[in-house]
This record gives C-alpha cells, sequence and structure tokens, in this order.
C-alpha cells in the first residue's frame, strides 16, 4: 500500500502512527533486543497493515553496506555449486541479506574482476570459491575490510576462515572400499586442474593403497584434460573421460576398480567398458564423486562420494555472519566437513579373482 501522491510507507510513518520512536520500530521490524513482546507485535500488525516494504538503499547508507554477500565460484552447471547456491542464498535470505553472484570460470581476469566488483558493490562479505593461482584479489578485499570466508579451496597464506568437504578422506574412503571388495590394482581416473581438491583427492588414494601395502605403478592416476577454460557450462566432459578410458583398456591388463574424480567421468567410463564387452561389477569396480542425481539411475547403480553441499554452504553462511557482526566465533578457522559413501552395485560383491585380459580396442 502506498501512501497519497505515491509515496511508499516509511517506518517514520509507522511510528507516527503508533506514537512510538523510528528507532523502537526499526529495532522491533529488524527483531533486535530490547523491545517489548507486545510493542513487537503493534509494530508488525501496523507495518502489515500498510504494506510497508524495508528500503534497503537506506540501509545501505546508513550501514556503510549494500545488506548483501557476495558469492564467487568458478563454475555454475557443477550440481555440488548449485546445492551450495541454495544453501547460502536461504540462510542470507533469513537475516535479511541479499546475494550477489560471480561466476570466474576457472579464470585468473576473470577472478581479479570478480573482486573488483564486489568492492565497488559495497558487499557487506563475500564468500569465495578461488581459482587458487594467487591471492592477491582476495587479500584486497581483506585489506580494505570486507569479511571473507575461503571455500572448498583453501588459500592458507591469508588466514582467512575456510570450510569445505575433505576430499581427501573422500579419496581414501573411495578407495579404502574397493580395496575392501577385493580390489588391488586401482586406477584414478581425474580432472588435469591444479587445484586443491583434486590434489587432496589423490592424496586419499595413495593414502589407502600405502595403508594396505599395494603398489601404484605409473599410470594408476590418469589425468582427464580439462575444457573448463573454454566452456565453463560444461566444465566436465564424460567424452574426455571416455577417451582417457579407451587409452587404459589398451593396457595388457585391466585394473580390478576404477576411482573417477567426478560421476560424470563414469559416463564416459561405462561406454568404453560397454565397447569392450566389460561389465560392471563383474569385470571391474566404478567408484565415483559427488553422488549427482543421475548416479543412482545408471545401470548398474553408481557407487560414490555425495559431498555435503548443504552443510557447507549453511556453515560458510553462518562464518560470514558471524564475521559481519565482529564476534568472536568458537568455530575453528579452517573446518572441513566428512563426506559419505554410498554404496550401490557398480561395487556390488566381490570382483572375479585374476580379472580378465584387456580387450583390443
Amino acid at each position: 500500500m502506498r501512501r497519497a501522491g505515491g509515496r511508499r510507507h516509511t517506518l517514520r510513518d509507522i511510528a507516527a502512527a503508533l506514537n512510538l520512536s523510528v528507532n523502537t520500530v526499526s529495532r522491533a521490524l529488524s527483531g533486535k533486543d530490547g523491545i517489548g513482546e507486545k510493542t513487537r507485535a503493534l509494530v508488525r500488525a501496523e507495518a502489515e497493515r500498510v504494506g510497508y516494504v524495508p528500503n534497503s538503499m537506506a540501509r545501505s547508507l546508513v550501514t556503510g553496506s549494500a545488506m548483501t554477500f557476495g558469492l564467487v565460484i568458478t563454475n555454475p552447471s557443477n550440481p555440488f555449486y548449485a546445492q551450495l547456491i541454495s544453501s547460502i542464498e536461504l540462510r542470507a535470505r533469513a537475516h535479511d541479506y541479499s546475494l550477489l553472484l560471480t561466476v570466474t570460470d576457472e579464470s585468473e581476469e576473470n577472478e581479479a574482476r570478480a573482486a573488483e566488483s564486489l568492492l565497488r558493490s559495497s558487499v557487506s562479505g563475500a564468500i569465495v570459491v578461488p581459482v587458487q593461482a594467487s591471492a592477491d584479489p582476495w587479500r584486497r578485499l581483506g585489506a580494505v575490510g570486507v569479511p571473507t570466508v575461503l571455500l572448498n579451496r583453501d588459500l592458507p597464506d591469508l588466514g582467512y576462515r575456510f570450510v569445505g568437504t575433505d576430499n581427501e578422506l573422500g579419496g581414501y574412503r573411495a578407495t579404502a572400499h574397493a580395496i575392501s571388495r577385493g580390489a588391488r590394482s586401482i586406477v584414478v581416473l581425474e580432472e588435469d586442474l591444479p587445484i586443491t581438491t583434486i590434489a587432496d583427492r589423490i592424496a586419499g588414494y595413495r593414502r589407502a593403497m600405502t595403508e594396505a601395502g599395494l603398489a601404484m605403478p605409473r599410470g594408476s592416476v590418469m589425468r582427464v584434460p580439462t575444457r573448463r577454460h573454454d566452456q565453463a557450462a560444461l566444465p566436465w566432459q564424460p567424452q574426455q573421460a571416455y577417451q582417457v578410458a579407451r587409452r587404459m583398456l589398451r593396457r595388457a591388463r585391466l585394473p580390478d576398480a576404477v576411482v573417477v574424480g567426478n560421476d560424470y567421468f563414469a559416463l564416459g567410463l561405462y561406454r568404453a567398458l560397454a565397447e569392450h564387452g566389460l561389465k560392471v561389477p563383474d569385470d571391474l569396480m566404478v567408484i565415483g564423486f559427488g553422488d549427482h542425481p543421475f548416479s543412482a539411475f545408471l545401470s548398474p547403480s553408481l557407487t560414490t562420494v555425495r559431498l555435503p553441499a548443504e552443510e557447507v554452504g549453511e556453515i560458510a553462511a553462518d562464518l560470514l555472519l558471524e564475521e559481519i557482526a565482529g564476534g568472536r566465533s568458537a568455530r575453528p578457522l579452517k573446518q572441513l566437513i566428512a563426506p559419505t559413501l554410498v554404496e550401490r552395485d557398480s561395487t556390488a560383491g566381490a570382483p572375479r579373482a585374476g580379472r580378465c585380459e584387456a580387450s583390443p580396442a
């Protein structure tokens, strides 16, 4: 509802109608302490009656910020980030913040532009998945007092709060599961991208293999060429994983299991295996990473590592809110959230003893 002349109702209008101060009305509507429940109810009822809408621009002039979270991610099509964005947005909205989303496409140049954009937009704080080529863009935010939380990929030199998936544990659990099913030779298909999430998964694989006393000959980690720099909307290409899998199948002997860095790679691997007349899990077990929506519907359904996207997003938003408020958090500076292994048919049953020989390409 608007007043005569088309002007929107303001806090001052509500205060005048109830014979209260503007400060009291503001505190009542924002849920601040020190306001009685009767007064709070009266203010909210009057605000609803006149159709009061908060003026975020006016509030930003008072607070010096735009009541906005800046969220910087590397690519928008990753299902993990889709869940993450939703989780952060819900937390932000509950505290009257909006969300400003920026995508870097794994580009240093885009990352520098993103940091500059957040500074110009006067965001209240930032949640950032860094490219990890340089810490400089995000060091600048901290230097001018913009609270910043790093997500999924850390920049330890900055000393910022960080929350992410424990990818090392995920790689370990995936590999240890294959070993528990009888696998003795295990190959990893991972994206060829120099980021800590990938390095950590490979480290987890190596830890599990070392603990089991199993060999990791040259070629145990096979790199899938990345397409992210060219087309961020399609960050993972089953076609690329398919080509790498075909090279693997030219070897004299198949591995017992393959751990793929994301479930999209499993699509390419499944096709290559089918073309060679090989069956999952009878001839070769497959374990994915991500638990994407299609993974349960593959044939056979894919055993995979489920990532805690919702929990990571909620913690990141809460950390940023604490940073903005200027309070000291009891939470640790760095938090890693454990992923979950989801067992399905691609690792069901014990593998055939000795494994079959690879079919000719």
